[in-house]
């Protein structure tokens, strides 16, 4: 039974120095640093162009009458001085105009009559005065009655400034009321884009803040600008928070009025750490990669975020410089051995 015994036991202490002196398995990888960037995040939103709500002009018709004559249509160019509408004058206000021009020759004849009998003393200084006051407060009716236009029979409204036709509320054979509003001409060369921001996303987003602009039909065109204003209520039609962005004179002919454009708002940048997006397994939110240490494959759990272009924003237990996996991390497993490539 002894010899039996020691005989395994001699066979035994001949297998382990072959078992030690084994190859042991690894994979072929390639590692990467992991490298510290400053990256911005952007935030997208769609708007329309818009005329610059600052260089836009409202034409109001002076007196009540009749459009005679319209010779512009939305959306059309006009240049200073061309002929927009042909207003002919009501009947009742061409009458106010002629009882105000009796009013300053009633006035008028009173006062000189008021002054001859103060020459003869049958009137008194403030009997004159009184009747001075009451021709100059008609002559500054009729004055104010023809400025507004209402001593001709027709007036001609022509455009006050070069731009575009945004908006028209009259039509030819309409009866309109003193200060009706006609028209809207806005500045052609100023230009607004109007986006819809999220009210969560408005954290990053302030006057000054760089934005990108696109036109949807037409991606080609980009247009580089900066936030001028960020509004303090939502839009109760679309739910989101308006962003105004000017678009710079000379890229204006580019685009075209009432295009819908995509913004891309560059929010502020910070300092973060990136790996190839190659390191990077799984999917959210089980996201993890490989790293190396004493030629052993450690799998780490991480946070994804931004990408840009070949690299991605990672978060978790990683450090500046420690080497990730980038190929060959397929075939891992945690605490596998591992070789790197040469």
């Amino acid at each position: 039974m002894k010899t039996l015994l020691g005989r395994a036991l001699v066979c035994l202490c001949g297998l382990l120095p072959l078992a030690g002196g084994a190859a042991t398995p690894s994979v072929l990888i390639k590692t990467a640093p992991v490298q510290q960037h400053s990256v911005s995040d952007s935030l997208s939103a769609f708007g329309v162009l818009d005329p610059d709500p600052d260089q836009v002009l409202s034409l109001s018709l002076p007196h009540a009458g009749l459009i005679n004559r319209v010779w512009v249509r939305l959306g059309q160019r006009v240049n200073r001085g061309d002929r927009l509408l042909e207003v002919v004058t009501a009947p009742d206000a061409r009458m106010q105009y002629l009882q105000a021009q009796s009013a300053v020759d009633y006035a008028r004849r009173e006062q000189q009559r008021q002054q001859r009998l103060l020459d003869e003393q049958l009137a008194t200084k403030s009997q004159v005065d009184v009747a001075k006051k009451n021709l100059q407060d008609a002559r500054a009716t009729l004055e104010s009655l023809r400025k507004r236009g209402m001593d001709r029979a027709s007036e001609t409204l022509r455009a006050p400034m070069d731009g575009i036709v945004t908006r028209l509320d009259v039509s030819q054979g309409q009866r309109v009321q003193a200060d009706t509003a006609a028209m809207l001409i806005a500045a052609e060369k100023r230009l607004i884009a109007r986006l819809g921001v999220e009210p969560e996303d408005l954290g990053g987003v302030q006057p000054g803040t760089v934005v990108s602009i696109t036109s949807v039909f037409g991606p080609d065109v980009k247009v580089e600008s900066k936030v001028r204003e960020v509004h303090a209520m939502i839009d109760p039609a679309t739910h989101l928070v308006e962003v105004l962005a000017p678009i710079p004179a000379k890229q204006v002919d580019q685009l075209v009025l009432g295009s819908r454009v995509l913004g891309r708002i560059q929010l502020a940048s910070r300092n973060v750490l990136v790996v190839p997006r190659s390191a990077v397994l799984g999917t959210a939110p089980h996201t993890y990669l490989y790293t190396v240490v004493a030629n052993k494959a450690h799998r780490v759990q991480v946070v994804t975020g931004t990408t840009q272009g070949e690299l991605i924003e990672v978060s978790g237990p990683l450090q500046a410089g420690d080497p990730v996996v980038i190929s060959g991390n397929y075939q891992l497993k945690d605490g596998m051995a591992v070789r790197d490539k040469p």
